[in-house]
Order: structure tokens, then sequence, then C-alpha cells
């Protein structure tokens, strides 16, 4: 099926983890990819292993702190692909601690990653959206942003800010067709819980009622739908992607 045929869409954080499999979902389903990450070898790697697989891709070194980095690869997707259809603000970052012991650098890079990055990236692709009439944006909450989490002050924080933009970018943009959408992941399996003890994890799918941990690919259905023509009404929603943790 190709939901997303001709669709460009830029994914940051799109190196690895859930952006990677957001890649590989939305490429089977017919998306041209733009992937932005810092990790420039892995990123490289991705766009060959999509590209050797039929799905038209290309990376972009882009660090989404850097407003004018933002603004300089959204002009080189629009040369590149004459059009900028979804964005996926996808790229974040912990620096976890109590708050107790918690440093202001680990506060402010946080912050920087995960709130003022997804700014910077949106505002960056707005204008083309809005000349088309057109658009798709998706912003990776957490279900610590709908209920906190013991040790992540700064990473809580910005995750409940990305609901609320969410929410405000729905209500401005849609004059312009363009729909908003946040996705909160729960406990997904990615490399990050990898480094976790057994006891972590196994408390992990204990508290899922689902008994499992999410798999990327999870995620990256929820934003290939939200991409899609079948999602055309919703906007300004946050999607809990979680297994029923939250209930």
């Amino acid at each position: 099926m190709q939901q997303l045929k001709d669709r460009v869409i830029i994914i940051t954080g799109g190196a690895r983890g859930i952006g990677k499999a957001t890649a590989l979902k939305c490429g089977a389903k017919g998306a041209t990819l733009a992937i932005w990450d810092i990790d420039e070898a892995a990123g490289h790697e991705l766009v060959e292993t999509l590209n050797s697989t039929g799905y038209p891709a290309k990376f972009y070194a882009v660090n989404t702190v850097t407003p004018e980095a933002c603004e300089k690869a959204a002009a080189a997707v629009f040369a590149d692909f004459g059009r900028i259809d979804v964005l996926i603000n996808n790229a974040g970052i912990t620096r976890d601690s109590s708050f107790k012991k918690m440093t202001h650098q680990q506060w402010q890079q946080v912050i920087d990653v995960n709130l003022t990055g997804v700014f910077n990236c949106t505002k960056a692709v707005y204008t083309y959206m809005a000349e088309a009439k057109f658009g798709r944006i998706m912003n990776a909450s957490s279900v610590v942003g709908l209920y906190g989490n013991f040790g992540q002050t700064n990473y809580a924080a910005t995750k409940a800010g990305l609901i609320g933009m969410t929410k405000t970018w729905a209500r401005e943009f849609g004059k312009y067709g363009i729909t908003v959408n946040a996705v909160a992941p729960g406990f997904i399996a990615t490399e990050m819980t990898e480094a976790m003890p057994e006891a972590v994890l196994a408390g992990m799918k204990d508290k899922t009622p689902l008994r499992r941990l999410g798999q990327p690919e999870d995620i990256a259905n929820a934003y290939a739908f939200l991409a899609s023509e079948e999602a055309s009404f919703i906007t300004g929603t946050c999607l809990s992607v979680d297994g029923g943790l939250i209930l």
C-alpha cells in the first residue's frame, strides 16, 4: 500500500531507533525521505539501505538546536524535492537526574534539543507548508509528559511542553491545511533501553498491561498513520502508544 506516495517527509533524529524505524515504514508506503541527524555515519548508512531498497532518501547533517542549520536544511530539502509535506519532530535526548542533583547544564541541554529544537524545525518548514496549503507535523511527546517521572524533571517538562505547542499550532496552522499532532510513546525497546538492567526492563513490562515493551515499529506505525490521508481530520491530539501503561 502506497498511502504516502509522493509525500516528502523530514524525520529529525532519523538515523537510529524510532526515527530509523519510521523512515523504513514511511519508505515502504511510498514516501520520499529527508533524514536529519547529527550522526552522519548512521545517517548515510540508513540512506544507503533505503536507496538500495528502492526508497528515495537523502541525508542532511543537522543540529536542530541551531535555527540557521534548520533553515538551511529545509531550503535544501525543498530545492532537492520541490516540496515539504511532513515533518516528524523525533529528535530528543535525556539527561536524567533527581531534581536535587540535576545541574543547570543538564536542564538546558534537554530544553535546547527537545523543546527549542522542535520550535526551530517547525519554524523552518512552516512557510513551505503554508504556501502549499498542506502539511502534517508530528511531535514526539511521551507518557512522561502526561504523568511525570522520577528523575526526569527536564525531560518531562519538554514533553509536556510539546503537547501544549501541538495544540497551539493545531489552532494556528489549521487554516493553511496543516495538521499538528503529538505521539506519546510508553516504554519502547531501543538502544537506550538495551543498556538497562534486566530487572528494570522486567519492571517496565510488568507495569504495561500488554506485558511487553513497545517496539520502534509501533511508534513508526502511528507516525505513518498521522502522515497519511486517513488522518486528514485529526489535529491537536496526543496519541498515546504505550500498551495501556497510562490506564
